[in-house]
């Protein structure tokens, strides 16, 4: 899809000091009336504006502007861009239409039955609320709290789904319950971790002198039976 001319009249300048165009034709490129792209020419009107090449700014081709000039019935067409550029992101609160306002009470109190965890600042970015009208619903002290029913803001269309997502995911940051966190795996403090390797440590050590004990007292306790038994051969021989 075609977008919209940069810088029109200096579009117009250049053109008309640079091709063969009619007035009519850079009037429907450039949007403005055949009468004020003569006074271009003339030199009556845009005077200090310098002249911008379409074609350098890619919103224009030089093969457009050598079929519109063999053709005097052609109008041309600004190019498609090569480079998207994001949307800026929007500020403030979120517009709503004039037929969905009526259904904000409805969709606050949604809200807040069921993600409690929203803060009054999210649900105004999803809204497009205020906040007294938020503490209300909540309350239930709004003019209409008795006619209110909890409705979905996305089946509304006050708010997209990947925006209720997004604000649901923000909010449920650091509210996650404690036994679930005890089931994963945390980090140590420095202090834990070498109090933690320390112990290990003091454990290896203890199981190596175990092990370098126990042959000692195997070596001991086979060297007295060797003894006894040699007596007792000696004493056998003697008799």
């Amino acid at each position: 899809m075609a977008t919209q001319l940069l810088m029109p009249k200096a579009t117009a300048v250049w053109l008309v000091d640079n091709t063969a165009l009619s007035f009519e034709q850079i009037a429907a490129f450039c949007t403005l009336h055949p009468l004020e792209v003569q006074g271009i020419a003339d030199g009556d009107v845009a005077a200090g504006i310098m002249g911008v090449n379409p074609i350098q700014n890619g919103q224009l081709t030089r093969e457009e502007i050598e079929k519109a000039e063999a053709d005097p019935n052609y109008r041309m067409k600004v190019s498609d861009p090569k480079v998207r550029v994001a949307a800026a992101k929007r500020k403030g609160p979120r517009y709503t239409p004039i037929s969905r306002r009526n259904e904000r009470p409805n969709a606050i109190k949604w809200l807040v039955r069921n993600h409690p965890e929203l803060k009054d600042a999210q649900i105004m970015r999803l809204v497009g609320t205020t906040k007294s009208t938020i503490e209300a619903v909540r309350e239930n002290t709004h003019w209409n709290a008795a006619n209110l029913t909890p409705m979905d803001p996305v089946t509304l269309g006050l708010c997209s789904q990947i925006d209720l997502d997004l604000e649901v995911k923000r909010a449920s940051k650091g509210t996650i319950p404690t036994d679930e966190l005890n089931e994963g795996t945390m980090l140590l403090t420095a202090e834990e971790a070498l109090a933690r390797a320390g112990g290990h440590a003091h454990e290896d050590v203890e199981g190596e002198g175990e092990e370098r004990h126990a042959p000692e007292a195997a070596e001991a306790f086979d060297a007295d039976s060797v003894f006894s038994k040699l007596k007792s051969l000696k004493t056998d021989s003697e008799e």
